[in-house]
């Protein structure tokens, strides 16, 4: 039973495709990764079979996928992942809290997250007052500043320019605004692109002035069936399990939980 390690997307999926393909829900933060992973990384075991999958992304945080708690704390091994250097590793919390006890590293949970999926998608009721649009370059500017406000808002350190981030998701027809009755913008909402047959709902956002009117259940709404329309099998989104208003929500949307996930941030070297 060991580690492979690759920074090839093509060696990775070959290896690993039964593997990915049996729970892509589940699976979905590696699914993501896979084309901008600096490390990827699958487990097997003595019968070759693969169990455990894993993706670094590009900031250096590694993503661990769906695993067993013996190929997370083998991580911790040398010739896994590089411990000392890491600050944080996030994934299905079984395995995240194996790898980070294994480590013998002090660490604190940095954020808990729900996986949700979605069931039957139920419009929300009341409607919120407005509709949806897809965005056009003439909102990058405007989208730009909200993911900035956004990544504060999930306790993220902003970049310092969002323009490319959200003219790439733009130009690819995957971030929807909601305007409210006046025509202004007044909350958003991306998807990924499909990978392993599902897409994931991000960067749903809505300004502090503009909540409390039912304005993210409506963009949440749109772009969700905007997914589903365009033939996506599985639709997902995450939410922080501190945040009982966007859990409620999405619930009431029609989204059910699959699993949970944890971000550690590792506070010192190994005692």
């Amino acid at each position: 039973m060991t580690w492979f390690f690759t920074d090839s997307a093509a060696a990775f999926r070959a290896a690993a495709a039964e593997h990915l393909a049996a729970d892509p829900a589940r699976n979905t933060a590696v699914l993501t990764l896979v084309d901008r992973a600096g490390r990827l990384g699958w487990w097997e075991e003595a019968d070759g079979t693969v169990t455990g999958v894993l993706a670094v992304a590009p900031d250096g945080v590694p993503a661990l996928g769906v695993m067993t708690e013996e190929a997370a704390r083998a991580l911790a091994l040398p010739g896994g992942l590089p411990g000392e250097q890491l600050t944080q590793v996030g994934g299905e919390t079984a395995a995240v809290e194996a790898y980070a006890e294994a480590t013998g590293r002090p660490w604190t949970p940095a954020v808990r997250l729900r996986l949700f999926r979605l069931g039957e998608l139920t419009p929300p009721d009341p409607a919120p007052a407005g509709t949806a649009r897809l965005a056009t370059g003439a909102d990058v500017p405007l989208v730009a500043a909200w993911t900035g406000e956004y990544a504060v808002a999930i306790g993220e350190e902003p970049a310092g320019d969002y323009t490319g981030f959200v003219t790439e998701r733009i130009s690819e027809g995957r971030l929807w605004l909601w305007e409210g009755p006046d025509g202004r913008p007044v909350s958003m909402a991306a998807v990924s692109r499909t990978s392993g047959g599902q897409v994931r709902l991000h960067l749903v956002y809505t300004p502090p002035a503009e909540r409390g009117r039912g304005y993210a259940a409506g963009v949440t709404e749109a772009v969700s069936r905007a997914a589903l329309d365009a033939g996506a099998p599985q639709v997902l989104l995450f939410t922080d399990l501190a945040n009982p208003t966007s859990n409620a929500l999405y619930q009431r949307l029609g989204y059910r939980p699959v699993t949970d996930h944890l971000r550690v941030a590792f506070t010192g070297l190994a005692r």
